[in-house]
């Protein structure tokens, strides 16, 4: 185990990976999260802006939730997300269901098994004895 310092107190404690945040913290964001969710849901056409103002929360934040795909934005939303790799509006996450699709498809042909030999195909030649000669 590692002690480091939480990147939002300060505090040190025994980091077991993930995000570099004391379990307070890590406990207290995830109750900001709740907040911002149901903030979304109760207030479907609010701004980034207005979201993180009247939640107390900053924007990135609110932007890595979404990236993380914890958080999405309804069709009618003003906040309007871009996939990274062809910039089609999507709702939530980095990357629309095309360019998903592309990318699994392009990583699924990239690890290809090589085949198995059959052990009961037939042999090509002759199945008689041989001897060498003296």
């Amino acid at each position: 185990m590692e002690v480091k310092n939480c990147r939002m107190c300060g505090r040190l404690f025994n980091y077991l990976g993930g995000q570099r945040i004391c379990p307070d913290c890590k406990k207290k964001l995830e109750d900001k999260f709740q907040q911002v969710k149901r903030y979304i849901y109760d207030n479907p056409k609010a701004n980034i802006d207005k979201i993180a103002e009247d939640n107390d929360v900053e924007v990135q934040q609110i932007r890595q939730w979404v990236r993380e795909e914890r958080l999405q934005f309804s069709k009618d939303s003003s906040v309007k997300l871009q996939c990274e790799n062809c910039g089609a509006p999507i709702l939530t996450g980095r990357f629309c269901e095309k360019c998903k699709k592309q990318m699994a498809d392009n990583l699924s042909d990239s690890i290809r098994r090589p085949e198995r030999p059959n052990p009961f195909a037939e042999k090509k030649g002759s199945d008689r004895m041989r001897f060498l000669n003296q």
